[in-house]
């Protein structure tokens, strides 16, 4: 049996520069905050 050291594949993914720079993107919150709120409007709408 033979012991292997870890390796990079046992660590949890780190994200891309592109990921980060979109969870830490301002404007892009707003905007995806915006659109997450109308598609709630739409589906509670449908509803009543």
């Amino acid at each position: 049996m033979k012991i292997t050291p870890y390796t990079q594949n046992d660590f949890t993914p780190v994200p891309t520069k592109f990921s980060v720079f979109m969870r830490t993107c301002i404007p892009w919150q707003f905007i995806r905050f915006i659109i997450i709120n109308i598609k709630m409007l739409i589906v509670v709408s449908k509803s009543h």
